[in-house]
């Protein structure tokens, strides 16, 4: 339900202006025009401060699977605040909703992974999976197995680690990674393969880039490959058919473990509440999971870990010693009690049988846009899509860097009451896992609209002839 209270826009506008320093701002423009005034929500639409209605084709960031303003989920958390809303899980002690998570997240979780560390975001989680990773190999006995193998246009987070090991370049600029400890192999990105090399043939080349990698770097120097079933922020890129099971394969081979980061992909968005076994045919030794885990209406996050790599780190160390990883809000039984209010909302409605039904329909939709001129390539699966738009669609070239079309498109979306993230050439889709057939059809007339807007807009300023 949307409230009937009225915001002082200016006033807000002012203060998030003089004193939030948001993620990824763009200072070349913000400190002129700001922030647009997110404030009140129903099902599938978020209206800003004056009351204009969008629907998110964005799901917040991936995240707000059952959709906004879910009473249910808001009386689940009111309740929790009401009974404890708040203690530390460190040593030997839990909380109602911390334990049952736990539990149902095993239930959920392919094979063998049924135990579960919290955090609070997926930077977090897959800080986790590799200092557990690590702890893990000195345990063994092996303290030279370290790196880390990652993939470029890979996005595993912002906190230190987790940017190292994401390989989106335009994302390093200014700060620093570390190089030493993490190491690229290119993405397995279709799209851009070379001209006459079938699907097989670029899965042999990206399986045997990560074989060389390993190689190249010392088995007894690595010691896991991350990646995402689906990458997302690096232009939601699909591996070819076979690419995860065979990579998982050359994991095994070298005994390095392999970290499934489903911060995206899990609780839905692919029509499964956990993609790497059900979708793509792998049992990972480490899944991380975030976003849809509670829909975002609360930070929360997983770090699920194999029976076997538990056996190995919960056997004490040395007299005294105990496993000295943890945070504040671990565990935290509000964000939990969310977490497990979610997924019942989510089984009891059978969203993941929705977009499973649905999400082929949004497929087929936006597939419609490759008529259109600059529209490269239309990629994804169910809820988790991407327009690429390029200059040539035969030779794949690239629009020039000032006719900033993400953007240009993504702001005449929502000027027609459309949200869709731009990035850079990219318009990416992630909606929640609730969108109607109705709402599918106005998202893919809007995007049409405001492509050919855009193409328009090039024409006149000189930038694309068209």
């Amino acid at each position: 339900m949307v409230s009937n209270v009225e915001f002082d826009t200016e006033d807000l506008w002012r203060k998030d202006r003089d004193h939030y320093i948001h993620p990824w701002t763009d200072f070349s423009t913000f400190k002129d025009q700001g922030s647009v005034v997110m404030a009140d929500s129903d099902g599938a639409y978020v209206y800003d401060s004056e009351g204009t209605r969008f629907l998110d084709g964005i799901g917040g960031l991936w995240c707000v699977n059952i959709g906004y303003g879910n009473g249910e989920m808001a009386d689940a958390i009111a309740e929790q605040v009401r009974r404890i809303p708040y203690y530390s899980t460190f040593t030997h002690i839990t909380t109602p909703p911390a334990a049952e998570l736990a539990a149902k997240l095993a239930e959920l979780a392919p094979g063998p992974l049924n135990h579960v560390f919290y955090g609070t975001g997926g930077s977090m989680s897959n800080d986790t999976a590799v200092r557990i990773i690590h702890f893990y190999f000195n345990r063994l006995g092996k303290p030279d197995k370290k790196k880390i193998i990652s993939r470029v246009d890979g996005y595993h987070g912002s906190t230190y680690l987790a940017m190292s090991m994401t390989g989106v370049a335009f994302d390093h600029q200014g700060f620093d990674v570390n190089r030493e400890l993490v190491h690229h192999i290119p993405a397995p990105n279709c799209y851009r393969r070379p001209n006459g090399m079938s699907l097989e043939e670029f899965c042999d080349e990206k399986v045997a880039d990560l074989e060389n990698k390993i190689l190249e770097l010392g088995p007894e120097n690595v010691a896991c490959f991350i990646a995402e079933p689906i990458m997302g922020a690096g232009g939601v890129i699909v591996p070819p058919p076979g690419y995860h099971r065979r990579t998982m394969e050359v994991c095994r081979k070298y005994q390095v473990l392999y970290i499934s980061d489903e911060v995206v992909t899990a609780f839905g968005r692919l029509g499964h509440m956990f993609a790497s076994e059900d979708v793509f045919d792998l049992v990972p030794d480490f899944i991380t999971a975030a976003k849809g885990i509670s829909s975002g209406y609360l930070p929360l996050s997983a770090s699920m870990i194999s029976d076997e790599v538990y056996d190995v780190i919960s056997v004490p160390q040395a007299e005294g010693a105990l496993f000295t990883h943890g945070f504040t809000y671990s565990g935290h039984p509000v964000s939990c009690a969310a977490g497990l209010k979610n997924i019942e909302i989510m089984e009891r409605e059978n969203i993941c049988g929705h977009v499973r039904s649905v999400g082929p329909y949004l497929e087929e939709r936006l597939e419609s846009l490759l008529d259109l001129p600059i529209v490269g390539d239309v990629r994804g699966q169910k809820f988790m899509m991407c327009i690429e738009n390029v200059a040539d669609k035969q030779t794949k070239a690239l629009l020039p860097k000032d006719a900033q079309i993400g953007n240009r498109i993504a702001k005449h979306a929502q000027a027609r009451g459309l949200l869709v993230r731009p990035i850079a050439h990219l318009n990416v889709l992630s909606p929640p896992l609730i969108l109607t057939r109705e709402q599918i059809d106005f998202m893919v007339e809007t995007l049409r609209e405001s492509i050919l807007a855009s193409m328009d807009d090039m024409v006149r300023e000189g930038i694309w002839k068209g």
